[in-house]
């Protein structure tokens, strides 16, 4: 049995670990929090923000703000849906290796 087989390939990188579970405790988020949040550069955010949507996991929203572009995001039902499922497969997993270790 591969017991990572049920681990959702779109959350492995600890970036997008990181942009979902901001997401998941927030409503909308700017871009520049995201950035602080999880210390990372502009190019690096903004490839993992591309692939999540093109996922349909998160959703974009653009709107100028005083006359500056202000750019947020916030995860989509199915990007909540699947987050969650992958969480409960990573405890899954703990409990799994837990329960092998000690018999």
């Amino acid at each position: 049995m591969n017991i990572i087989a049920n681990l959702n390939k779109d959350f492995e990188s600890r970036i997008r670990l990181g942009i979902m579970s901001v997401l998941m405790v927030n409503d909308w988020v700017d871009f520049p929090a995201l950035k602080e949040l999880l210390n990372v550069s502009d190019g690096n955010l903004a490839s993992h923000l591309k692939a999540l949507e093109g996922k349909e996991l998160i959703e974009v929203k653009k709107e100028f703000v005083d006359r500056r572009p202000k750019t947020s995001y916030r995860a989509t039902l199915s990007g909540r849906s699947a987050f969650n499922e992958h969480l409960e497969n990573l405890n899954k997993l703990l409990k799994s290796v837990k329960k092998s270790l000690t018999q």
